[in-house]
């Protein structure tokens, strides 16, 4: 049976299919922003981020909102967090009533509130996100929320609680079936450990996860894995090494439109 480039499209963004490339034409708008979290989620932000733009020209709606969160979670992987908050803000005003929308963009507010240090607002952020969850059909949001989750709880040296949430990002990512959410939630659940003193316990996640962000082309991922795995040390890859994929990783990113930011 043959696949549809919408079906494509949804595989490479939210599926098994993460590193597809080239990318299907978009038929649509949604389509226009699956191919833009695909191509994000690959490292590839110069292609990503033309897709976004034009979405974000559209009439409103949700997948507007979507594409203006999506283009706030590129500026977070890049360090641009009070950036972000501009895009996530306007994401929430044009979300309405859609719970996804809604809860991507309250998520994303959250992330950057925790970004720049404002912890008691990212709390109160997060805690509307799970006062509306029963609204959103997707295991997508819980995810997210999850991660921003075990985040706020890392950067209060609360490791078990980071843990926890860690945990429970891994086990709806493994029922989602998206290989990206689930290499993304195994990079939390490391740093989490790490969080909570578990650092050999660390190791062999975030070697795991290492292997199948290489194996899926998933270059920003594979990048936040060697950071990682530089400062608590690989169980299977030697430190060298270890510097090589980070080094390259982030050459990869620049060259396909990344810029990187510390504000």
């Amino acid at each position: 049976m043959t696949t549809t480039p919408a079906t494509a499209l949804r595989l490479a963004a939210f599926g098994a299919d993460p590193g597809r490339w080239p990318l299907p034409p978009a038929a649509s708008p949604a389509d226009r922003w699956l191919r833009a979290v695909a191509a994000g989620g690959q490292g590839r932000y110069g292609a990503a981020l033309a897709d976004l733009a034009v979405v974000c020209r559209s009439p409103g709606g949700p997948v507007v909102s979507l594409a203006h969160s999506t283009r706030a979670s590129f500026l977070r992987q890049l360090g641009g967090h009070r950036h972000a908050r501009r895009w996530d803000g306007t994401a929430l005003a044009l979300a309405g009533g859609d719970p996804e929308a809604r809860a991507d963009a309250l998520t994303g507010l959250a992330a950057d509130a925790l970004g720049t240090g404002r912890f008691a607002l990212s709390e109160r952020l997060l805690d509307q996100v799970r006062a509306e969850a029963g609204a959103v059909a997707s295991e997508r949001p819980r995810i997210r929320l999850g991660w921003v989750s075990a985040e706020l709880a890392m950067a209060r040296g609360d490791g078990a609680a980071a843990v926890g949430h860690a945990r429970a990002a891994v086990a709806t990512a493994a029922t989602f079936g998206s290989t990206r959410h689930s290499v993304k939630s195994d990079v939390i659940l490391a740093a989490a450990l790490c969080s909570a003193g578990a650092v050999d316990a660390a190791r062999p996640v975030a070697d795991a996860a290492l292997a199948a962000a290489d194996a899926a082309g998933l270059v920003p991922l594979q990048w936040a894995l060697a950071c990682l795995l530089a400062d608590i040390g690989s169980a299977t890859l030697t430190a060298e090494r270890v510097a090589a994929v980070r080094d390259r990783s982030a050459d990869i990113v620049q060259h396909r439109g990344g810029v990187w930011s510390d504000r």
